[in-house]
Order: C-alpha cells, then sequence, then structure tokens
C-alpha cells in the first residue's frame, strides 16, 4: 500500500480524495460565461430602464439586442477554446420560401397581363364610328316655308332650309375654327359661341372671324318622293358652286 502511495499516482489519490475531473473543471467556465452573460443582460436592461433621455433609449436598444441574442457555446478541444457565437439571422422556413415565390408569380403574371392588354389594344385602335354621309329626309312638306329646320343637327349635322322656290343643306360647321353655331331665331341668323362668328339663314357670313360662308352639301328628291341628303358632295359660296347643280332643290309647293 505505501509503495502505490509513495511511486507517485497522484491521479488515484486525487480521485480518491474527491478532487474535480478535468472534464468537470473545464465545463465550469462556459457555464460561468453563460450566466455572466445573462447577469450583464439583466443589469444593462435595468440600467437602461433608470436612464432617461437619447442615452436612455439608446441603452435600452443595447440591452434588448444583447437580451435577444443566443448565448454562445464554448467548447474545449487539444488546441484550445472554441467559441460558437449564434447568427440573429434565423433561417427561412419552407413556408416562408413558398409564400414569397407566390408572391412573386403573382407580380409577375399581373405584369404579364397588363403588357398583353397594352399590346393588345395597340392592335385594336380607337375608331371613330360617324354618322352616315346620306339619308334621308322625309317629304318635303313636312317642312315650313321660310324656316329653318334643326331636326337633323345632332344626328347629321346639317340644317334643311325651305325658301318658296326650294330647299338647301346646310353644313352646322363653322368655317373659323368648326364649332357648331346656334340658330336664333329671333335674331334671324346662325351665331357661332366659339368666336361669334354671324351668318345669315342662307350661309352667308356677315360678322365675326369666320373667312367664309358655311356649305352646302348636294340635296335631291329620290323615286319615292322623299328629301335625300349626300354629305360627300360640298359646295362653296366662294368658289361660286351654290349655283352648282345640286347646291339648290327646285321645289315648289
Amino acid at each position: 500500500m505505501s509503495d502505490d502511495a509513495g511511486t507517485g499516482k497522484p491521479e488515484a489519490a486525487a480521485k480518491d480524495a474527491g478532487a474535480p475531473a478535468a472534464d468537470e473543471t473545464t465545463a465550469k467556465p462556459a457555464a460561468g460565461t453563460s450566466a455572466g452573460t445573462s447577469a450583464g443582460s439583466s443589469k444593462g436592461a435595468a440600467a437602461a430602464g433608470t436612464a432617461k433621455g437619447p442615452a436612455g433609449v439608446a441603452a435600452a436598444k443595447a440591452a434588448a439586442l444583447a437580451a435577444s441574442r443566443p448565448a454562445p457555446t464554448v467548447l474545449k478541444s487539444g488546441i484550445g477554446e472554441v467559441v460558437y457565437r449564434p447568427s440573429l439571422l434565423q433561417p427561412m422556413s419552407r413556408r416562408g420560401f413558398f409564400g414569397w415565390l407566390s408572391i412573386g408569380w403573382i407580380t409577375f403574371t399581373a405584369a404579364m397581363g397588363g403588357f398583353l392588354t397594352a399590346a393588345t389594344r395597340f392592335m385594336f385602335p380607337n375608331v371613330l364610328f360617324e354618322p352616315p354621309s346620306t339619308f334621308k329626309a322625309g317629304n318635303p312638306n313636312d317642312y315650313v316655308v321660310g324656316q329653318v329646320d334643326e331636326r337633323w343637327k345632332e344626328a347629321y349635322g346639317v340644317w334643311l332650309v325651305r325658301t318658296e322656290t326650294g330647299f338647301y343643306a346646310l353644313s352646322t360647321t363653322c368655317t373659323h375654327l368648326g364649332c357648331t353655331p346656334n340658330w336664333l331665331a329671333a335674331e334671324n341668323k346662325f351665331k357661332c359661341p366659339c368666336h361669334g362668328s354671324g351668318f345669315y339663314p342662307t350661309g352667308i357670313n356677315f360678322e365675326g372671324p369666320a373667312p367664309r360662308p358655311l356649305e352646302r352639301y348636294r340635296i335631291a328628291m329620290t323615286d319615292d318622293g322623299q328629301l335625300f341628303i349626300d354629305k360627300n358632295t360640298k359646295f362653296q359660296q366662294e368658289k361660286g358652286q351654290w349655283e352648282s347643280p345640286g347646291a339648290f332643290l327646285d321645289y315648289s309647293a
């Protein structure tokens, strides 16, 4: 027995005496480190709670960051201590990944849909549907001698005027800038609301900036006895065309 004790087996003696093992000794600093970190975070949070002003706000943020950071892991190796510090950035979950993927596909689909809509719209531009350029204006006896009839103004842009000897059809487009004059029966004239041009019932301009009289359309009689207006043929007074056939329809009551 004395030989074993004297021959230098301190490890056995130490073990018998209840000395801590090497592994237990090395594990304590790690635990102490974690405890120290937690204690430090608690003290920082307490200090941030007592501080006021901008310094208090900054201290509170620092304490919250320290409290939310995972504690580092300390491992012993043959060449020293290895410390693993977890990152605050958590890996994206599978559900989150597919959620963002769905949002991306929806955005892409919406963008492509808008592009295709614009392309289709470009291929089919707006088309202005104008009224027919020819129409029947009814029986001549439906019109009163000496009056300007406005029944075709809105639909066809035509005034029909009956005189004692016949009919003529006036355009409702002002020869100044293309506005539509109004017929003022009380003043016996056409008056343009845009720039004040005035026209006699015959279509001759006499006031305002209009440079020439109103134009006339071709007027004729159909085989069934109705008035026929053809807007494809126009007659201008300044060119002497009001005397041409079609500018005036002879008709006596």
